[in-house]
Formats: C-alpha cells, sequence, structure tokens
C-alpha cells in the first residue's frame, strides 16, 4: 500500500510497511521517542506507457555482461537535452511528467556505453540541475525504459546532527514538553523508509514475456539500456523528492 506525495502535516497507521510498525512497537515499549518516515510514490504518467509494447530487452551491466528485462516503449515528445562534463564525457537527460505535470522523473544517462556511472553522480549539484533545465529542449522521441522499483531503509540517527539537528537526540539538551507532559523525553533515533516504482501506467504491473515488433521510426531514440540516474522533482520549483541509481532493474523488478 502506498500513499501519494502530500504537502502539511497527517497523521494515520502506517499500514503500509510491516517493518516500520514493528520498529515503532519496539521501540514503544521503552521511555525514550523514535522518528519513523515512510514515504512512497506511486505516480501515473501524463503519457503512460502502452503495456502490450513492453518487451524483454538487454540491459548491460556494469561489468559488461548482459541480462534480459521488462523495457517499456513509447513514442512521445518529451524534454531532452545532450549534455558534456568538463572532462568532456557525453551524456543526455530526458524528463517524463507525471499527470497533472507538477512531477516529473529525470533520467540521466552516459552516452558512451563504457563510461562510468561515478562520473555523473558528482554532476548533481544545483547548479548543474538548473543548466540542464534551461538545456532541456522538446522532442519527438522512441523511449525505452526499463521497469523497475527501489525500495529502502535507513537510519538518520548519524546523519541529522549533521544538519544541525543535535539537540533532540541528546537525553540532557532535549526539550519536548511543547508536545509532551512527559518529561525527559529525547530521540533515540530516526528511522527513513523510501520506495518508488516506475512501470507501464504508474501502478503494479505483471512482468511481460512477448515480444512486440514496433514500427521503424526516424525520431531519435533513448534507450536506457545501461545503468543510469534518476531524479524525481518538483516541476514548479526543481525540489529533488527521490533520486538513485539504477545499476541493475532485474535486481528490483516488482
Amino acid at each position: 500500500e502506498s500513499w501519494p506525495l502530500q504537502s502539511g502535516s497527517s497523521s494515520g497507521e502506517l499500514s503500509g510497511s510491516g517493518e516500520a510498525q514493528a520498529e515503532v512497537l519496539w521501540w514503544g515499549q521503552r521511555p525514550q521517542v523514535a522518528l519513523v518516515n515512510t514515504v512512497a510514490f506511486r505516480g501515473v504518467w501524463q503519457k503512460q506507457f502502452v503495456f502490450s509494447n513492453t518487451q524483454n530487452l538487454p540491459f548491460i551491466l556494469s561489468d559488461g555482461s548482459t541480462i534480459k528485462v521488462p523495457m517499456m516503449y513509447q513514442a512521445a515528445e518529451v524534454s531532452f537535452g545532450q549534455f558534456r562534463t568538463a572532462s568532456d564525457q557525453r551524456y543526455t537527460v530526458l524528463e517524463l511528467p507525471y499527470l497533472g505535470r507538477s512531477l516529473s522523473l529525470q533520467i540521466v544517462l552516459p552516452s558512451d556505453r563504457k563510461s562510468p556511472l561515478s562520473s555523473l553522480e558528482s554532476l548533481l549539484t544545483a547548479r548543474q540541475l538548473a543548466s540542464w533545465d534551461s538545456g532541456l529542449r522538446r522532442t519527438k522521441m522512441d523511449i525505452f525504459l526499463p521497469r523497475f522499483r527501489i525500495q529502502n531503509k535507513f537510519s538518520l540517527r548519524s546523519t541529522l546532527p549533521d544538519l544541525g539537528i543535535s539537540d533532540a537526540f541528546n537525553p540532557t539538551a532535549a526539550d519536548f514538553t511543547g508536545i509532551s507532559v512527559e518529561e525527559g523525553l529525547y530521540v533515540s533515533d530516526a528511522f527513513h523508509e523510501v520506495r518508488i516504482e516506475v512501470t507501464e501506467d504508474g501502478t503494479k504491473a505483471d512482468a511481460a514475456t512477448a515480444m512486440v515488433l514496433l514500427k521503424r521510426s526516424r525520431a531519435p531514440v533513448f534507450k536506457a539500456d545501461r545503468p543510469f540516474l534518476f531524479l524525481l522533482r518538483q516541476v514548479n520549483t526543481g525540489s529533488i523528492f527521490f533520486m538513485g541509481r539504477i545499476m541493475n532493474p532485474a535486481e528490483q523488478l516488482i
């Protein structure tokens, strides 16, 4: 189970994550506070991929070996740009809008199959993201994108103090009297769990096994058949909600 991205505060049961529930129950038995942040995104494309066009196609792993993965396809006019790094490494950026166009998924793909994805990760700065936004142009393209799912959970206990949130974790300095009459409360841990699914229509889909013949096209081709970066961003502010790398879609298939 998942929830759409929303702003503001809300409360309710963490019914979508049994592990998160177990974490809360375990910590709740002790005289301390645990923060659990569970975020799931399941978006619907502005233009959906047609499920019958999904084929099992090759995906080249970083070690040069090849596997077969369900590869989605659509022909569409999208925002697309070609860029170069300071070391003259070429790469492309494709942007796919979600329904309502308030959110979009950006795919960052090295042009050279032998270029390591790590060489592009250092480019993820606010200035570079702004240059992508200004450098994208509307282009009619044939788009191939593997279906994938990412899920991860980790503790923010060592990260938040680096961002200036330190007193909350200190039993002698924490002050939660504004939210509880009980004294001596402090944050013992903070967990963050995230999940994103990218499928034909934004919902869970069965694996495709049939091969489909597609008409030849003279349109440029964007084919994410090797490791790539993805960023889920808010269009009007440029804020990043999710970001990650896809090294092997087969390890994260729905």
